[in-house]
């Protein structure tokens, strides 16, 4: 099976010590594509519950979701891979699709119209996040054949880039932008070292670093309109795991059974999605429903009316 790597797929050992990890709460249902159940990502999440991502059963297809288990295909017309990568209120998603020349592109399909973004002049793209204004973000690539080397972060809407690696550090040796909230604010990943990562938040051109639990190789991958971030980081013990980032306040995530975890995207209701690798090397998609501990379940609940009565308003959103 050949599948074209994104930044969300990197796994590296790196030493993380002296921060205690809480576990945050969820209740988690898996999701494996009926004909690939080995190979399923999720990687985006609207507020009515549409999720976005993509199976391998030959080569990489992509598809959007309703669950439990209405898959929809998504292919980018004539291509001989696809991945669905990011999915907003109007279901407007954007991705990545090689084509049969085996040139890597991010496309959008904004009312069922598909259009390659392609930062101009460059050879290997890849779309990764869209928001409600169809802003996209994603990055380009000056190695064509793997895309591996100089990475560049960047936005788009209607056709027009803007740079966010010329943002970051000048130390960094590649970036990518994942993530877009409502707000326009961004989230991704750059990397000091060829052994070390950051997230970054982009708000309005100011950036700030998200290190959680001290981890020297981290991923901020997805934002809501609330501001809560989910990524992942790898311990100690070279393992990764999924986070949520609350305000600056972190906490990690593994479904049961995972051996591995990353989260990819969340709505404004708190879905997280994302995939984790079991102990038989499968990749398993997952979708994870946060559930209130006992002290906080009357405020909850008195939130949830609140977000009743607000959510006609609150959507379309990514």
């Amino acid at each position: 099976m050949k599948l074209f790597a994104t930044g969300a797929s990197v796994l590296l050992f790196l030493l993380v010590a002296g921060h205690q990890v809480h576990a945050a709460s969820y209740t988690t249902q898996n999701v494996q594509f009926p004909t690939d159940p080995a190979f399923t990502q999720l990687l985006g999440i609207n507020n009515a519950g549409t999720i976005a991502g993509f199976h391998g059963a030959t080569t990489a297809q992509g598809f959007t979701l309703t669950l439990p288990n209405t898959f929809t295909d998504q292919n980018f017309p004539g291509s001989a891979q696809t991945m669905v990568t990011g999915i907003n209120g109007a279901e407007s998603t954007v991705g990545i699709y090689m084509d049969q020349a085996g040139t890597t592109h991010g496309y959008t399909d904004i009312g069922g119209v598909f259009k390659t973004v392609d930062q101009p002049g460059t050879v290997f793209n890849q779309g990764l996040g869209i928001n409600n204004a169809n802003t996209t973000v994603g990055y380009f690539a000056l190695d064509a054949a793997a895309g591996q080397m100089g990475q560049s972060a960047y936005s788009q809407q209607n056709g027009v880039f803007t740079s966010i690696n010329a943002l970051l550090p000048p130390t960094n040796q590649n970036s990518q932008a994942v993530g877009i909230n409502n707000t326009g604010n961004i989230v991704g990943f750059y990397l000091p070292t060829a052994t070390t990562s950051i997230g970054f938040l982009d708000q309005g051109g100011a950036i700030s670093t998200i290190d959680p639990f001290g981890s020297t190789f981290t991923q901020a991958l997805g934002i809501n309109d609330q501001g809560e971030i989910v990524g992942f980081y790898t311990d100690a013990n070279g393992v990764q795991h999924g986070y949520i980032d609350s305000n600056g306040v972190f906490t990690s995530f593994d479904p049961p059974g995972s051996a591995n975890t990353t989260i990819n995207g969340l709505n404004d209701l708190g879905q997280i999605v994302g995939f984790y690798t079991d102990g038989n090397d499968n990749v398993i998609g997952f979708v994870g429903s946060p559930t209130p501990e006992p002290a906080s379940l009357a405020l909850f609940c008195a939130g949830f009316l609140v977000l009743a009565g607000s959510a006609f308003r609150m959507r379309p959103r990514t």
